[in-house]
């Protein structure tokens, strides 16, 4: 027994009554062949991404069943007689869910063996103090929250500079400038 979902599109002017008739022998079939139906979803009218039949949208449903290959062969037969039934398709979906469980444990595995963070602890001299351990999420060279702003090293645009030798005194004003011969 594999699992499948079958996605099939309704015609737009087909009556809701109708949509619910067809879903019901539909499952019939699932069930008088031996599988099981395991969710239906009716998701209603919505826009085709191209035409089909002369019809720019319909009702979409989505049938999700456990059968063997020869009932989806049955399954589709049914579809394709039935004309309220613009398109369809069948996809075999057991594998896919497989290697999605499989990822998952892998996910979990992996998490388990993953150390855990302990927060950080604080020093000796900061348990005497009273001082609180520093937050980790502090980034480097700047203040932890709450702690006051070290003095800017650049003035703010605006402030006013502080004057600095002019280029047109002489080299020998310079601090550090050898003295002209």
């Amino acid at each position: 027994m594999r699992i499948y979902e079958n996605l099939f599109i309704v015609r737009p002017d087909a009556t809701e009554e109708e949509v619910d008739h067809l879903v019901d022998g539909m499952s019939k079939t699932v069930t008088s062949g031996g599988g099981t139906v395991d969710k239906v979803e009716k998701w209603g009218k919505r826009r085709l991404a191209y035409r089909v039949e002369k019809y720019r949208e319909g009702s979409y449903v989505l049938m999700q069943f456990t059968a063997g290959p020869e009932l989806v062969k049955e399954f589709e037969r049914r579809l394709r007689v039935q004309d309220d039934v613009i398109k369809f398709l069948s996809v075999r979906i057991d594998e896919t869910l497989k290697r999605i469980e499989k990822r998952r444990k892998e996910r979990e595995k992996r998490a388990d063996r993953r150390p855990q963070v302990a927060p950080p602890q604080p020093s000796i001299a900061q348990q005497i103090m009273g001082i609180p351990a520093e937050p980790s999420h502090a980034a480097p060279g700047l203040p932890a929250p709450g702690q006051p702003a070290p003095a800017a090293a650049h003035p703010a645009p605006g402030a006013p500079v502080a004057s600095q030798p002019a280029a047109s005194q002489p080299a020998s004003n310079q601090p550090g400038a050898a003295p002209k011969a």
